[in-house]
């Protein structure tokens, strides 16, 4: 019941602040991203933290945010309609779209209409692809992630026989992938076995076997939460415990409904933010949202927060008002992301040319269900 009621509470605020853009004046911005379906826990925690983001802003005064969040249900063609919906309520500025097929889809139009996207988690270069190209990131791209987890795996010697499982069909997983792989070979990593799988696989016995048998000591995983849960039952199954190392899409696997935890003790993942992290900011913002919405925030939820702060103070900076259009805010904000240095909750970061951003690693291990900083 408590979390039937902080979902209901969260929507109603969405509701709410979308429906506040055409009576109140403000920096409108937009959001994308799954509020239901298999990938909701990325666009939830996306959502939420940016409505903690914006409440926080407009309680100081001055120029204020209105949210505006349209569901995508992680479906390209249903994000792309979320797009027109927050063209048409008049939306000056998209953070989103929170995952990566939609994304790419909808660069296309926002290229064309000169609207900047500035998307906390849809991490392929492929969204950054589209003529004279709007979208800038907050997340690390997946071939960052790739590279980093194989140096980190290296570096921590958490394993020499590595494998590893990814989703061929999947732009996402498979960039990651081939990353990883070519890292691996350059920092002394052995690449023992290779396994893939679909979106319609829901049996990975075959998939861990292969790693079980070529001895694999830590088994990679360039994949979303969702089958990342099946591995790892399936890796019960077989009496196989390896290392497992999962990257950003991992995020999400301890709110997964009917995951037993306890099957992802000892998993590392590679992100930009630590929950347990020791500083006032993360403090406050991690205990402003556990409160609020009943769970401990994801890296979906940090990137979102200080995704909403950098728009905010790009707007500023750059004298945007509620009265600029949508193309020239667009202008306006790249300039100044490309001449920022952001401090927020994910890291220091500065912006390249082609929308990627900079920005240091951490990683996390689970311990007792939860996420901690890894030594």
């Amino acid at each position: 019941m408590k979390k039937f009621i902080c979902v209901l509470l969260a929507a109603l605020m969405c509701l709410s602040l979308a429906a506040a853009a055409a009576d109140e004046a403000g920096i409108r911005i937009g959001i994308i991203g799954p509020f239901t379906g298999p990938a909701a826990a990325y666009g939830t925690a996306v959502r939420d933290a940016a409505l903690i983001a914006a409440e926080e802003i407009n309680a100081e005064g001055g120029l204020q945010i209105i949210i505006d969040a349209q569901d995508d249900e992680h479906n390209t063609e249903k994000s792309v309609n979320a797009y027109n919906t927050l063209k048409d309520n008049g939306v000056q500025l998209i953070l989103g779209t929170v995952t990566t097929s939609p994304c790419i889809a909808v660069s296309v139009y926002a290229a064309e209409d000169r609207i900047l996207m500035l998307t906390p988690s849809a991490s392929s270069p492929d969204v950054l692809e589209s003529d004279n190209n709007t979208v800038f990131q907050v997340c690390f791209t997946d071939p960052a992630q790739g590279a980093l987890s194989a140096q980190y795996i290296a570096e921590k010697g958490l394993a020499k026989k590595v494998g590893v499982i990814y989703n061929n069909g999947d732009a996402y997983s498979t960039g990651i992938y081939e990353t990883f792989a070519e890292e691996a070979k350059t920092v002394g990593l052995e690449l023992v076995a290779e396994s893939t799988f679909t979106d319609a696989d829901t049996d990975f016995s075959v998939q861990v076997a292969a790693m079980k048998n070529a001895g694999a000591e830590l088994v990679f995983l360039p994949i979303y939460y969702t089958p990342a849960a099946m591995i790892f039952n399936a890796a019960k199954n077989a009496d196989y415990a390896p290392v497992f190392f999962g990257v950003d899409g991992m995020d999400g696997i301890l709110t997964l409904e009917g995951f037993d935890k306890s099957l992802a003790e000892g998993v590392y993942l590679l992100t930009p933010f630590s929950a347990d992290a020791d500083n006032e900011t993360t403090k406050n913002f991690v205990a402003k949202y556990t409160e609020r919405y009943g769970s401990t925030p994801n890296q979906f939820a940090a990137d979102a927060y200080d995704g909403v702060g950098i728009l905010y103070v790009c707007c500023v900076s750059a004298g945007i008002t509620p009265e600029t259009p949508a193309a020239e805010a667009c202008e306006l904000v790249m300039n100044e992301l490309l001449h920022m240095q952001y401090d927020g909750l994910t890291g220091t970061m500065t912006w390249n040319e082609d929308g990627t951003v900079t920005k240091s690693p951490k990683a996390v291990i689970i311990k007792d269900g939860a996420y901690v900083s890894a030594p």
